[in-house]
């Protein structure tokens, strides 16, 4: 029986409830004030024993110290099975991805197509946040006129981080737009479930304004990952993520992409770089010139 390689992450809130029985759960891989380097050896070298090969999500809101702890552990193993797959998406957009890697983990995909599957399925999470103050946001482009309306009493922003920023502010009582003419973000054109995670800003408007404008199948809600008011510069906050849940569709979404070999290390990829070793694919070189416009001039006689 083949065993599924080993999706791991660096915290347990990214962590999210299994869709069904057949979704293994990610290995988590704690901070060095939580674990010495010593036991983060150990703990690695055990998932490898257990499952082959290890795909680690690295978010881009993760310490240095965090991020140095990978790759000292990786280097001393001296091993090319551990694939750290860096992720710029939200935290809870993160953790949507994480599960859906966690289905695909159970295919017959090599280890390295799910890891490099990581950048082609990030394209399709729908990521964003309702925000009571925009004042300190630094990831989503802000302008001077939606800081200023951040000061005022009882502001909501609606802002999407991915797959494009997007940022408007709710007017009362208009439904989600307001009059300077922006409407509510353009949801996914493909079937997806919409999860939410509550922190302090009291609001339904994910629930009862953009879930059925998104057309979702589904809503449900989970805690609020700790690093999601860092990451949004405000606790005030209803985070939000729509995606994919089917493991067929994902499947599907993935089978179809053609498949490399990457030069330096032998795994295979899809996309345009390997998630093992980040090397990129190097395009084919561009076909030969004809033979006849190759054939130097013949010299005029005089």
């Amino acid at each position: 029986m083949r065993v599924p390689t080993a999706i791991a992450v660096t915290s347990a809130d990214l962590v999210l409830p299994a869709p069904d029985r057949h979704t293994p759960a990610a290995a988590v891989l704690p901070p060095p004030h939580q674990l010495d380097l010593e036991g983060a050896l150990a703990r690695t070298a055990a998932l490898l024993e257990a499952h082959g090969h290890l795909v680690v999500l690295v978010p881009a809101w993760l310490p240095a110290s965090e991020v140095r702890r990978l790759h000292t552990v990786r280097a001393i193993l001296e091993t090319d099975r551990i694939a750290l797959v860096d992720v710029d998406l939200p935290p809870l957009g993160a953790a949507l991805l994480v599960r859906q890697l966690r289905q695909l983990s159970v295919c017959d995909f090599s280890p390295g197509v799910l890891a490099s599957a990581a950048r082609l399925l990030a394209h399709y999470i729908y990521a964003g946040a309702l925000l009571g103050s925009v004042a300190k946001l630094d990831r989503v482009p802000v302008g001077l006129k939606a800081h200023a309306r951040s000061w005022a009493p009882n502001a909501q922003f609606a802002v999407l981080a991915n797959p494009a920023p997007y940022l408007f502010k709710l007017g009362s009582g208009s439904g989600g737009t307001h009059g300077g003419g922006a409407t509510l973000p353009a949801g996914p054109e493909f079937a997806t479930h919409l999860t939410f995670a509550r922190g302090q800003l009291a609001s339904d408007w994910v629930v009862s304004e953009l879930a059925p404008a998104w057309k979702v199948q589904g809503v449900m809600e989970n805690p609020l990952p700790a690093d999601s008011a860092a990451w949004w510069a405000t606790p005030k906050l209803v985070e939000f993520a729509a995606a994919i849940p089917d493991l067929s569709v994902l499947y599907q979404l993935v089978a179809s992409v053609r498949r490399e070999e990457c030069r330096w290390c032998g795994f295979e990829l899809i996309g345009d770089r390997c998630g093992f070793c980040a090397a990129p694919l190097i395009a084919p070189p561009p076909p030969a010139a004809p033979a006849a416009q190759l054939r130097p001039r013949s010299r005029s006689r005089l």
